[in-house]
């Protein structure tokens, strides 16, 4: 492990759900680690798994897709839609050599602010872990 690496996380997120609980965390201000970034969508469902595989291979070490629990989409069926696709990302990434564990599914519920500041803490440890994306050669795949 590379105690100097600070893994660049970037989080797909819910607007009715994760991206409340993230605010929530914010606001509680409950200990949580600074590399993630946010993209506010208004449904986990609108992740194109283009903008999962373009994060990667633009610099992100690991992406984190997170929306309302099963059942609970403001769209009705978002978040199946979402698990569909992590589902096929996570057949397809190991053909770009990326270890499947850098794309992480959570269902974070707007009142679970505890939840999403333990989700991404464990998610960057976990990515901490596995160490730096090397991407160099993949793009022209």
């Amino acid at each position: 492990m590379n105690q100097e690496f600070e893994p660049a996380i970037l989080a797909f997120v819910c607007n009715w759900c994760t991206y409340t609980a993230a605010d929530l965390a914010g606001t509680s201000r409950m200990v949580q680690q600074p590399n993630v970034r946010l993209v506010r969508m208004m449904c986990t469902g609108m992740v194109d798994p283009k903008y999962v595989i373009k994060a990667l291979l633009s610099g992100a070490d690991g992406v984190l897709v997170s929306g309302c629990h099963p059942g609970d989409c403001h769209y009705i069926n978002g978040n199946y839609k979402a698990r569909r696709r992590v589902k096929l990302l996570n057949e397809i990434l190991p053909q770009f050599g990326i270890d499947q564990r850098r794309l992480c599914l959570t269902w974070v519920g707007a009142s679970e602010g505890n939840e999403f500041a333990a989700t991404v803490n464990n998610f960057i440890n976990e990515i901490r872990e596995l160490g730096p994306l090397d991407v160099r050669g993949m793009a022209a795949l």
